[in-house]
């Protein structure tokens, strides 16, 4: 089967969505590789590992493949339910050498070839945003220093007006193969060609730019849509907007870390907020309206007669929307009263009168005495 993507985020195999999302927040937190600085290529690893098995167990189509014809199914090795493609030829460039060029046979019968193209580096930064945000989501621009393609030769590594041709040592397939005879046996070893270091071009003449690399450091404004009901450490994935790869190819992958900024008093679960309330005494034992400031802005709520601390009052649709947006949590205020440390001496006089109503003991403890 390949690798177990249920045993690399430790779910069973008939987990949820939300147990697999769950298990992937932990774990990417865990193995993000800015929070891994003294082990970042071991961490860059398993975090790739990991965002690969999120993203097959995530989708149901890619899991019922997966599930049924484990990882190869994934890459085309198996027919699928939409039947044979031509993807399927291009994970079989072993065989093809070993019986001796078949691969150039496919590439000069067919218009293809066995090599796969390069690919970049995945890239991830983090972003702040207001809890309001989460309401309706919000467009945010983020700026990624990074390898992008040299704008002087538009990424083909070549000085503009120069010829960029087949590498002469592998014949364009990025790849040369060692061919040793044991006996009646034929052994053959396939390598990255060291002249072109695997591009399978040669480039007449070089970018004054770019050194043939076909890209330059320099940085990328990206416009990142955060959906609705995002939730703190959630991971965005923006295929295409890492880094690009030297000699050309296909860029990495962009994953946009949210955090969320919680305002002071505030809780989050799920979609449901809590806020502590602090209210008057007086309030608290003959009611009122008090003033109470919500996402929404500021409203005023009734407080009923003999309102306890600890009791709660809940505000329905006044929290956050599930991912993705649709129908709102509640905000729920926890009570407390607001006990006064400094009284005048008219008020103190009036509690010591309601209290003898009680029947109140006011004296001061033996603690005090």
């Amino acid at each position: 089967m390949g690798k177990d993507y249920y045993e690399i985020l430790g779910v069973s195999r008939d987990a949820s969505k939300d147990e697999i999302k769950r298990a992937y927040r932990k774990l990417a937190k865990k193995y993000h590789p800015d929070l891994n600085p003294d082990n970042k290529e071991e961490a860059e690893e398993k975090f790739k590992e990991i965002s690969e098995a999120y993203e097959v167990l995530m989708d149901d189509k890619k899991r019922e493949i997966y599930d049924r014809y484990g990882e190869e199914g994934l890459k085309g090795r198996v027919f699928s339910d939409e039947g044979f493609t031509w993807n399927d030829f291009t994970h079989f460039s072993d065989v093809w050498d070993i019986f001796g060029g078949m691969g150039d046979f496919f590439r000069d019968f067919f218009g293809f070839s066995p090599q796969q193209q390069r690919r970049g580096r995945d890239m991830a930064i983090r972003v702040h945003i207001p809890l309001k945000d989460v309401l309706t989501g919000v467009d945010k621009e983020v700026k990624i220093k990074t390898h992008v393609s040299c704008p002087t030769c538009n990424g083909t590594g070549a000085e503009p007006g120069s010829e960029v041709k087949v590498c002469p040592a592998c014949g364009g397939t990025g790849q040369r193969k060692v061919v040793k005879q044991r006996g009646p046996f034929q052994f053959v070893s396939v390598t990255t060609c060291d002249v072109c270091r695997g591009t399978g071009k040669y480039i007449e003449k070089k970018c004054h730019t770019c050194g043939g690399t076909g890209r330059i450091l320099g940085e990328k404004t990206i416009v990142v849509h955060i959906p609705p009901g995002i939730e703190d450490g959630d991971a965005l994935r923006i295929r295409g907007k890492g880094e690009v790869p030297e000699g050309g190819g296909v860029p990495g992958d962009l994953y946009v870390y949210v955090n969320i900024d919680m305002p002071e008093g505030y809780v989050r679960e799920g979609t449901t907020l809590h806020k502590r309330l602090k209210i008057p005494y007086p309030v608290a034992v003959l009611g009122g309206e008090v003033e109470v400031d919500t996402l929404d802005g500021t409203e005023r709520i009734k407080i009923s007669p003999g309102t306890e601390s600890g009791s709660q009052i809940t505000l329905r649709g006044k929290g956050v929307p599930r991912f993705g947006g649709g129908r709102r949590g509640d905000l729920i205020l926890h009570v407390e009263i607001d006990v006064p440390k400094k009284l005048s001496k008219k008020a103190k006089a009036l509690l010591k009168e309601y209290a003898k109503e009680l029947g109140v003991e006011t004296k001061k403890s033996i603690f005090s005495r």
